[in-house]
């Protein structure tokens, strides 16, 4: 891997330090100075512009209370209205990936109809 030996921050500021030693023409340094400059400013432009603050996404979680003295039957027949409440949430959640997922099958036959 003879090609990493020259990749080095040392080899490239000797060769900086050589090409600036050597230059009889002034301008050059200074446009060589300016176009770093350049290059800077406008990396440095996309890496603020890049950072963004996330907006504050309030996290509930709501907590049921129950009483310690509560009888079997009472806690039975809670379970059947929550199971009833769980089945119609389960139902209307099918409900929506069946008609999305529709919705993507009538797509894809468009597509394939065109050959896609």
């Amino acid at each position: 891997m003879s090609l990493f030996r020259f990749l080095s921050p040392a080899h490239a500021y000797r060769d900086l330090r050589d090409y600036v030693a050597k230059r009889e023409q002034p301008h050059r340094l200074l446009f060589l100075i300016i176009s770093v400059g350049i290059t800077s400013l406008l990396i440095a432009g996309f890496v603020k512009d890049s950072f963004f603050e996330r907006a504050y996404k309030r996290d509930i979680q709501y907590v049921e209370d129950w009483r310690l003295d509560r009888t079997d039957e009472e806690i039975i027949a809670r379970q059947a209205v929550m199971k009833v409440e769980r089945d119609k949430l389960i139902a209307d959640y099918k409900a929506r990936q069946e008609k999305r997922q529709a919705e993507f099958k009538r797509l894809d036959d468009k597509l394939n109809s065109w050959g896609i």
